[in-house]
């Protein structure tokens, strides 16, 4: 069988490559089909399709997904992203040690062409766009069908989250940056040999013609809520309008896609949570099953996020993601949310009534008494350790199976009250903040308490209620902030390496094409500017909210 080298984003079929360095991607002639032939197989073969369109999502979180062969324990897919963003932010980070896998993103050395951590989170999404394509190609453009057209209709708006994956980290915002180059479009037609980057303004749009397609075609009914309706469609819609500065049609988008969901109640996350998808706010998430979750152990959201994972290489190894202490400090101690993370003594009061055992000795610890409990598979916790993030199968359980949050009622409530505040209706964003946080999270709150400009506000309690669920990085670009994880020596818990601030505008923050994709598509011409951060430059930056 004859092989041939493609690029990244011709690729739908499986990934056959296991080396971290000069990948190659290969896939037989003749594997990918033509829309023809797809139509063809469908109607020969009805069950491929459903198989095909089933696939699209459970890839979302399952391990060894660009790398099949290989058993990274940081490739599982966009929970992978999620976590990768947010170390790259400044509010999260895992420790300088040889265990952590995301430590290129701590230290941004994730602009490397040839490093694995930026490939998957460039393949994932391509490969997701193949896949949704194949689907799309599957039925006749006419079809009036309404399995069909559900079908596509997902598939379509699956395809705008993957391009909203990609298009805010491979520029700068679309209010400064909509003329410049973004990322590669994969159109029907396309030479996949020579794919120049669309615009940003090209990319935003073929988001928003997807979107508009999914919200004209689906209703609320789905097979399940990892799949797509109508309120995850306007949900991503309501993403897209806040990206491109539309806010009066982000908040109300945001509006519609909150419909029927209520935030967790402020006994809900007094206790560890945010692992199950059938929670009543969560309007769209990943589902992890245990079998999903034994393909690799080690190689999901629960081994690296939570802290209460018996198989997990953050508790194992010492690299359970921390708060950076410039944000944790501006909670207030009436906020329920301050117990998310372990204080400077490593206490909170919201494990008090949990218990770790370990499986092999029997010796058990419970509440603060789990920070020094220590056996082979779990190390001490550090302070400001993360317990937001709670056990589905309980504490100390082998089974990594949680599911992972990619919308939450709350995000939708938050972004309400932005558009709203930036599209000349302040007073009613500051009442509708003011009542989500008072009713679900700090009865004693108040908007003006911190003295932030209410633009500012908003963006504390997104970094705040969104902490380790990947927004971090796409509010800073399209706020056009500077990522300041310090205010000079001895102001922070980040470890001396991570501990620099980055200008707004520094190229550095763009990501780099993998070097296949380049090699493979001579249309590429890749992001340049700025350079790798250094230990402590930058320290005078200030972001307007850990001032």
């Amino acid at each position: 069988m004859k092989l041939y080298k493609i690029s990244i984003i011709a690729l739908s079929a499986l990934m056959l490559t296991t080396a971290c360095n000069d990948i190659d991607e290969q896939v037989p002639e003749g594997l990918t089909l033509t829309k023809e032939q797809s139509q063809e197989t469908n109607t020969a073969i009805p069950e491929r399709v459903q198989a095909t369109f089933t696939g699209m999502f459970t890839m979302m979180g399952k391990p060894r997904t660009a790398y099949p062969s290989s058993s990274r324990a940081d490739d599982f897919g966009f929970v992978m992203a999620a976590i990768s963003l947010d170390i790259e932010g400044a509010d999260m980070f895992m420790q300088d040690n040889n265990y952590n896998w995301f430590s290129v993103c701590g230290e941004y050395s994730s602009r490397n062409a040839n490093y694995a951590n930026p490939y998957i989170r460039y393949v994932i999404p391509y490969r997701q766009i193949g896949i949704a394509n194949e689907v799309i190609a599957s039925y006749p453009e006419d079809t009036t069908d309404p399995d069909a057209i559900n079908k596509i209709a997902q598939a379509r708006a699956m395809r705008a989250f993957d391009y909203m994956a990609l298009a805010p980290y491979f520029q700068f915002n679309y209010q400064t940056s909509k003329d410049k180059p973004c990322v590669p479009i994969l159109s029907a037609g396309v030479d996949y040999a020579n794919n120049p980057r669309a615009t940003v303004e090209e990319v935003w749009a073929y988001v928003m013609e997807d979107l508009n397609f999914a919200i004209d075609n689906l209703t609320e009914e789905r097979s399940s809520k990892d799949q797509i309706n109508i309120n995850v469609a306007y949900g991503l819609r309501a993403r897209a309008n806040l990206a491109m500065g539309n806010y009066a049609e982000a908040a109300a988008d945001a509006a519609k896609a909150m419909e029927g969901y209520t935030p967790y109640s402020i006994a809900e996350v007094s206790v560890p949570t945010f692992y199950d998808l059938a929670d009543h706010n969560w309007i769209w998430g990943i589902s992890i099953t245990p079998e999903i979750a034994e393909v690799f152990k080690y190689g999901t959201s629960a081994s690296w996020i939570n802290a209460f994972s018996g198989y997990s290489y953050s508790a194992g190894t010492m690299n359970t993601p921390c708060i950076n202490t410039l944000l944790w400090n501006k909670i207030p101690d009436t906020d329920v949310r301050k117990g998310w993370w372990l204080d400077g003594n490593r206490h909170s009061d919201h494990w008090a009534n949990l218990t770790w055992t370990d499986p092999t000795s029997g010796a058990s610890a419970t509440g603060d008494a789990m920070a020094d409990f220590t056996y082979d598979d779990k190390m001490e916790f550090l302070p400001y350790t993360n317990i937001k993030f709670g056990m589905k199968e309980g504490v100390g359980s082998i089974v990594n199976n949680n599911d992972w949050p990619l919308m939450r009622v709350e995000e939708m409530i938050l972004i309400q009250v932005e558009g709203l505040a930036k599209s000349g209706n302040e007073a009613q964003a500051r009442s509708i903040l003011e009542n989500f946080v008072k009713t679900y999270r700090d009865p004693a709150y108040s908007s003006t308490d911190r003295g932030l400009s209410f633009a500012d506000e908003i963006w504390f309690q997104r970094r705040v209620e969104l902490w380790g669920e990947g927004f971090f990085m796409f509010d800073a670009k399209r706020l056009g902030k500077p990522v300041v994880r310090t205010h000079g020596a001895g102001t922070t818990n980040q470890p001396d390496a991570f501990a620099f601030n980055i200008a707004a505008d520094d190229g550095w923050l763009n990501m780099r094409f993998p070097q296949t994709e380049m090699d493979n598509n001579i249309g590429i011409v890749d992001n340049d500017g700025g350079e790798i951060p250094k230990a402590g430059q930058n320290a005078t930056l200030r972001d307007g909210v850990t001032d």
